[in-house]
């Protein structure tokens, strides 16, 4: 009996389960010959001894995690993956073994009537027959729905074309255990969202997001394997995935990624805690920011602890931001910025409105549902990505970003440092901080190995402390080639496509650096620095074809940035072939705001060394853009409504809206134009409830126009 679990372990889903420096020690000895003497009993399982009396026991399901070794070391220790890769060269030319594509095992073709238990009580219950769903004549076999596109997989041709839908709650019970599977049946009762992404050539690993975190089924049709990224959850979130994928199979056999809801009962559109919120916002908008009292804050409070309580996490994340908008203005702060203090206003009633209107996008990813404010992370390596320094509310933050591969995700470390009467430190000062025994450049650039990290519901990052809990932190060259493709992105055109197909910014996830993206670069075509604006403008192209524009604004946090910038894409260290950063969509293509570019050597702008008199040159294109003029004076508009308070505006106000209506019409935006109309008209002496409204409706109008562009 060959052991094809073993056979398709690659070194990359070794350091997955393990680590890679495990994995590499592993390798040497096997290389070197040091190899354990195997024996297979007939079950399956395959024992190992070794010179040193240290014993293995690979028993058939439950991937390395059932493993067995007599030595002292916890988890998969190096014995462990010695024998997995001292059976792959025995069995790497097994005369008895049929040739299959990366050693994939054949799949399992006698499945029987029942395999299929619709865990959410839709369809078939819980052991009943899936072939119920089939159509006659389904070429699957009974008790198999075979998803479209998915015909070839029987015979090997392409063996990532595999769904864990077709997983049993049988082999789910004996992956995990009977006592998994009863928790994650009591969390499928109360209904959970999920996001289902299917493996392809690029990417054939399976990952399903879940509230409590991302699980990756790392070797096709062997459930033992499955990992989440989140510790001590018992094999729970590995039975909540296989679920939402036979939901994705059964709702959205053809999409490559598909929002699920599973499980639960009839969505529930009343949520008390997120009508006060929405109604606290309302009276904030009435009154202003300009005239509110200190009466608001106990308000706050209270809604913030019933949104705590209700889980819903997202609103929640929202009112503490718009607490601290407040504060920052009662103090006459910095951070307080007209512009953010109304996207918050209306971002409440936004989330209120996909609710109650049942949206395309499912409920708990707008709400937040049962996302834990943290969760301890399992062992994890992360690669720095860069950095971003901010300066604002006296005090300087700076944001290491670092990407989270196996979770295809990415997360913020955030520090901030007071000004001091000397002034505020620069970035490259900061860059010599220490955190968790390294400093924050090394973080920025190194790949980060870490037992103790937790991971907050906004993907900020926090490293625990205690003793036995490690941290380390090793030097990076930017080898961003093994990036997952959710993270690496080769073709800035197609990347743009896929920002077109998220659900507008209002309505997602508040997740930290969720439009961090890196690129593979092809070439610089040009550089060229706007002096009046001080902005540094580059035009590059994907690796892979499509154009991108490169853009950073100096700023005194970082004033070496824009030179350090420059000279990094125009190759003196070397040919650019990485740049990371925040992407978005812009009128001519996309739009990256740096925060590392690759050469042989990381360079990161904002931590880079400097004062800002380097010499840079080059034109840009300066073209005007009525449509972002007329968009930008728009919000601005509304804005100042939010920050007076419609009750408080000046006699003249509706006629400046009707004047701004017209010029939106006037460059094609008729619709966001007579939403400015609407407002004017509900404006009078004593505005409510119809004048919030128009006010909600204009500002989600503009942002959503300026998105989509």
């Amino acid at each position: 009996m060959i052991r094809d679990d073993l056979i398709a372990l690659t070194p990359d889903v070794l350091a997955a389960l393990s680590n890679r420096g495990l994995v590499k020690r592993a390798t040497k000895e096997v290389d070197a010959g040091e190899r354990p003497a195997l024996t297979e009993d007939a079950d399956g399982a395959v024992r190992a001894a070794y010179p040193d009396g240290v014993t293995v026991t690979l028993p058939v399901g439950g991937g390395l995690a059932a493993g067995i070794c007599s030595c002292p070391a916890p988890g998969v220790c190096r014995h462990l993956l010695a024998v997995v890769l001292t059976y792959q060269r025995t069995h790497a030319d097994a005369p008895d073994r049929e040739a299959r594509p990366d050693g994939e095992a054949a799949p399992d073709t006698d499945a029987a009537p029942g395999r299929h238990a619709d865990p959410g009580g839709q369809a078939p219950g819980p052991g009943a027959s899936r072939d119920q769903e089939a159509a006659p004549g389904n070429a699957a076999g009974p008790g198999r729905v075979a998803a479209p596109g998915r015909e070839g997989a029987a015979a090997g041709s392409e063996p990532w074309r595999w769904s864990p839908g077709d997983v049993t709650d049988e082999e789910l019970a004996a992956a995990i255990g009977a006592p998994a599977l009863t928790a994650a049946r009591r969390r499928l009762r109360r209904g959970y969202a999920a996001m289902v992404h299917r493996p392809d050539a690029a990417d054939p690993v399976p990952r399903v997001e879940l509230p409590t975190g991302t699980v990756r089924f790392l070797v096709p049709r062997q459930i033992g394997y499955a990992r989440g990224d989140a510790a001590d959850d018992g094999g729970e979130a590995i039975a909540l995935a296989v679920w939402a994928c036979r939901a994705a199979d059964r709702e959205h056999p053809d999409r490559p990624e598909a929002q699920v809801q599973v499980g639960g009962t009839a969505t529930v559109t009343e949520h008390p805690a997120l009508d006060a919120a929405v109604a606290l916002a309302a009276d904030v908008l009435l009154t202003g920011a300009a005239h509110l009292g200190s009466g608001v804050d106990a308000r706050l409070a209270a809604t913030r602890r019933d949104l705590d309580a209700a889980g819903l996490r997202w609103p929640l994340l929202a009112v503490e931001d718009l607490a601290g908008q407040l504060e920052a203005y009662a103090a006459r702060g910095a951070r307080y910025r007209p512009e953010t203090f109304a996207d918050l206003l209306a971002e409440l009633p936004a989330r209120r409105r996909a609710v109650v209107n049942a949206g395309a996008t499912p409920v708990e990813r707008v709400l937040g549902t049962h996302e834990p404010a943290e969760t301890p992370l399992r062992r994890v390596r992360l690669t720095g990505l860069g950095a971003r320094v901010r300066c604002s509310g006296g005090e300087v933050g700076v944001d290491v970003v670092l990407a989270h591969p196996t979770a295809v995700s990415v997360l913020v470390l955030r520090r901030a440092y007071p000004v001091t009467d000397d002034g505020p430190p620069t970035g490259h000062e900061l860059a010599g901080r220490r955190v968790t025994g390294a400093t924050l450049g090394a973080l920025a650039t190194g790949n980060v190995v870490s037992e103790s990290a937790v991971r907050s519901a906004a993907h900020r990052l926090r490293i625990a402390a205690g003793r036995l809990a490690r941290t380390t932190v090793t030097p990076g060259a930017g080898e961003w080639s093994g990036l997952p493709p959710g993270l690496l992105a080769r073709d800035p055109d197609a990347l743009a496509a896929e920002l077109a197909g998220r659900p507008p910014r209002l309505l997602r996830p508040r997740t930290a650096a969720e439009s961090v993206r890196v690129l593979a670069l092809g070439e610089v075509r040009a550089i060229g620095y706007a002096a009046g604006e001080q902005r540094l403008h580059a035009t590059v192209t994907g690796v892979d074809g499509g154009t991108a524009t490169v853009t950073a604004t100096h700023h005194a946090a970082a004033p070496g940035a824009l030179d350090a910038l420059a000279a990094a894409l125009d190759g003196t260290h070397g040919p650019p072939r990485y740049v990371s950063g925040t992407v978005r969509r812009g009128a001519d293509g996309l739009v990256v705001e740096p925060l590392a570019v690759v050469a042989d050597a990381v360079v990161v702008p904002d931590l880079a060394p400097g004062v800002g008199d380097g010499r840079l040159t080059g034109a840009v294109d300066a073209r005007p853009d009525p449509v972002a003029a007329a968009l930008g004076t728009a919000s601005a508009l509304l804005a100042q409504a939010a920050h007076t308070g419609l009750r408080h505006l000046p006699v003249g106000f509706p006629d400046r809206l009707r004047a701004t209506a017209a010029t939106l019409g006037g460059v094609g935006l008729d619709r966001c134009g007579a939403a400015l109309s609407g407002l004017a008209g509900t404006l009078g002496a004593d505005p409510g409830e119809p004048a919030v409204r128009a006010w909600v409706d204009a500002w989600i109008r503009l942002s959503v126009t300026a998105e989509s562009r």
